[in-house]
């Protein structure tokens, strides 16, 4: 639809497309800073998302949840007059033609599925569902519902995840030989100082457990980047028991904190990535990989990017006795920024807005989101039964 020329969006530009979004689950943090105030609004404060046509694709946001007072008070700190604790209501309206979720994932099936049968298009947090049969379910129903569909694989619009991929498709690695990825950081049991997670994050029960929140993003970032996943094998631990919640009561840690896994991937590439809420980072950012290849290797972070080629690598020999004297780090060469990178969350939106408006492609959708469930699942199984498992094809 079109808005009149005196409307926000209309001041901005000449023709523009309204596109309703109804906001699960952004009261939290995630939703709000990412999704509400980094995408969304952002997006708002730029005249909406601009076309090659020359259209302007304006998002209005209709905030949804269960605590009304948190709703009203996110509303009127950010200006926005539309919100509701009926979501179905939000879903009959006809101007709303998107439904995000972000929301908890135990309860994420049960909206998307009733945006579905609204006719709506959806897209959703990842995971998109809490086991893979639900998630393969969502997607069938939306492809049957004809209604457009994603999950947010935001790591993949990262300037760091950015450079790695010209590297890669310039040929600089050679022959892809391993990717080794470190993520994590320390995460406080509390009381003092308190947790900076959720509590519900370390209990099984409560759909918690490092595999169910790392092993999707490792599966996109794999798949798409270095070759599909074809098996894995990880070991799960809980090395922190007892934690303490946000009432500064203390509880058993149910889930795993930390999950070490390797992966064969197409072309005989081996990853192994570690993932862990117990580690203090002696690294420069919260997660790294290095990749290494047969005329060349870098090593890419949430930003930054540093390579080594062939030509410039020391020849090291193994000496205990004598001092090394290579210096290893400073061997490498930082790759400049090319351009302005912007959020990752705000571009993969503005990816799916076009997608819904104007039909463009959109490659991230509910089956790919599926993928990165799976993975988990089989993760947690490798650990349980103590093999490597092969990681089938998904049936559409």
């Amino acid at each position: 639809m079109s808005v009149e020329a005196g409307s926000p969006a209309g001041s901005r530009v000449g023709e523009v497309r309204t596109v309703g979004v109804v906001m699960n689950g952004v009261t939290g943090r995630m939703g709000t800073n990412q999704h509400l105030v980094r995408s969304i609004l952002a997006i708002r404060d730029e005249g909406g998302v601009r076309t090659p046509s020359g259209l302007a694709i304006w998002p209005e946001p209709v905030l949804v949840g269960r605590n009304e007072a948190k709703l009203r008070a996110l509303a009127e700190r950010h200006g926005l007059e539309r919100w509701s604790t009926d979501l179905d209501q939000a879903l009959a309206d006809p101007d709303c033609e998107v439904y995000f979720d972000a929301a908890a994932t135990s309860a994420r099936a049960e909206g998307m599925e009733r945006a579905i049968a609204a006719g709506v298009h959806v897209y959703c947090e990842k995971p998109s569902a809490p086991d893979l049969d639900s998630a393969l379910r969502l997607a069938r129903l939306a492809g049957e519902a004809g209604v457009k569909h994603g999950v947010v694989q935001d790591k993949l619009f990262l300037p760091g995840l950015l450079k790695l991929r010209r590297l890669l498709e310039s040929g600089y690695f050679g022959r892809l030989l391993s990717v080794r990825g470190e993520f994590g950081y320390w995460v406080y049991e509390g009381p003092e100082p308190p947790g900076q997670r959720p509590s519900w994050n370390y209990r099984t029960e409560d759909g918690g457990g490092i595999l169910a929140d790392m092993l999707p993003h490792w599966r996109y970032v794999l798949d798409d980047l270095f070759g599909a996943v074809r098996s894995v094998y990880t070991l799960g631990v809980t090395h922190i028991p007892e934690r303490f919640d946000e009432a500064g009561r203390i509880y058993e840690s149910t889930a795993e904190d930390a999950a070490y896994a390797m992966f064969e991937l197409e072309g005989g590439v081996v990853a192994q990535i570690n993932s862990s809420w117990c580690v203090r980072v002696n690294r420069d950012e919260l997660v790294e990989f290095q990749v290494d290849g047969t005329e060349g290797s870098a090593v890419a972070g949430l930003r930054r990017c540093r390579v080594q080629p062939r030509a410039a690598t020391p020849r090291s020999i193994w000496n205990p006795d004598i001092a090394d004297p290579n210096d290893y780090r400073a061997g490498w060469l930082e790759l400049p920024d090319q351009s302005d990178y912007d959020n990752a969350f705000k571009v993969q939106w503005e990816l799916f807005l076009r997608h819904v408006a104007c039909d463009e492609p959109f490659a991230w959708d509910l089956f790919e989101g599926a993928k990165g469930i799976q993975l988990a699942e089989l993760a947690e199984r490798s650990w349980r039964e103590g093999c490597m498992l092969e990681v089938p094809e998904l049936e559409r």
